[in-house]
């Protein structure tokens, strides 16, 4: 079994998780030490806990609760892969920590789960602006909902949701060069991050790291027009911290790569012209 770190916050931790065990291999016991959630995203094993066996497949969600012990099986192929969400007490409490949800042990592949699971993926590979703090948070709760039948309400938003809402997105604007995490915004709002997210998202219709990451677009795309910076210096000054993907999350925002946004905003406007014509 090889782990990969892929996040740390006080919240929540992801790591990417590759298993090699063959047929054959004995099983053996391990123990969940907190909450987590493990999206299955290849493979198939066989999970056993509180006396029941699960089969996962690619799709499937592996659910873990403090303290439980269970025992992972791999009979019938080889080399699974998960992406899993670990989270800290504080967060599962607002999410919802006595669901059921919690003691389910494992989650069959269903769509309301899947395609969540499948957009956190996506962002570990750096192809959506959403954060993968943000998709961990979302897919426990689609989790808890699912389990209980029940959406959560939307939140209620109060005037100083609003304040705090705008106020952050000031600052995220004014930082965005930064390295910022949710965590982090959410102790500026003075809130935990789980209500600062919904309540942010909920009064601007963006979360947090989509904004961020607008905002780092915006910056560049002004440069990009007026300063003769290298495409690297540029994606560098506004906050990215690796030049593909800025060329990759920039070309998904603009249709162009910044080379060629570039060149259009310098008069070439047969580029966007180009662009038209094929929609």
């Amino acid at each position: 079994m090889s782990s990969t770190p892929l996040l740390q916050r006080p919240s929540m931790t992801v790591s990417d998780f590759r298993c090699t065990a063959m047929a054959g291999d004995k099983p053996f016991a391990e123990l969940h030490r907190c909450h987590s959630i493990s999206f299955v995203r290849k493979g198939a094993f066989g999970y056993r806990c509180r006396g029941k066996s699960h089969e996962l497949v690619a799709g499937s969600l592996l659910i873990g609760s403090p303290g439980t012990e269970f025992v992972c099986s791999h009979d019938h192929v080889c080399g699974d892969e998960c992406l899993s969400f670990f989270f800290q007490p504080e967060l599962v409490e607002a999410i919802g920590e006595r669901s059921p949800a919690w003691q389910l042990g494992a989650a069959p592949p269903l769509a309301e789960l899947m395609v969540l699971g499948e957009l956190a993926q996506a962002a570990a590979e750096g192809a959506t602006d959403l954060a993968l703090d943000e998709l961990g948070q979302l897919l426990a709760l689609r989790l808890v909902e699912v389990v209980s039948g029940e959406s959560r309400k939307a939140a209620s938003v109060t005037p100083r949701d609003r304040r705090r809402a705008v106020e952050a997105a000031l600052w995220i604007a004014a930082n965005s060069h930064r390295q910022i995490e949710l965590d982090d915004i959410a102790h500026e709002a003075g809130i935990s991050p789980f209500h600062f997210l919904r309540a942010f998202s909920a009064v601007l219709g963006v979360t947090p790291h989509q904004y961020l990451v607008r905002s780092r677009l915006r910056h560049a795309a002004r440069l990009l027009a007026d300063d003769d910076k290298a495409v690297t210096d540029v994606a560098y000054d506004v906050g990215f911290g690796d030049l593909s993907n800025f060329v990759r999350t920039f070309h998904r925002a603009a249709g162009v790569s910044p080379g060629k946004f570039r060149q259009a905003s310098r008069g070439m406007r047969k580029i966007f012209q180009e662009r038209l014509a094929l929609n």
